[in-house]
């Protein structure tokens, strides 16, 4: 594990987005440079087809999560 260095803007980013995940400001940092990398590497998906690629990964069905709206 290796130690990273953010300007002070980005990282009060990190600890608000933190909160609203609920993940620890290095979860989400892990999770921002992951998503991050995957786009860069699959130009031709958007944000949701990765984050749906990553749960059926995982083995989560994303469609067992949708929740019906009326």
């Amino acid at each position: 594990m290796g130690i990273v260095n953010v300007e002070d803007a980005l990282h009060e980013q990190l600890r608000k987005a933190s909160k609203a995940s609920y993940r620890s400001i290095n979860a989400q940092a892990a999770f921002w440079i992951r998503i991050g990398m995957l786009a860069e590497l699959n130009p031709q998906l958007s944000f949701q087809q990765i984050v749906v690629r990553e749960l059926r990964e995982a083995g989560v069905d994303p469609d067992d999560m949708v929740v019906a709206v009326e």
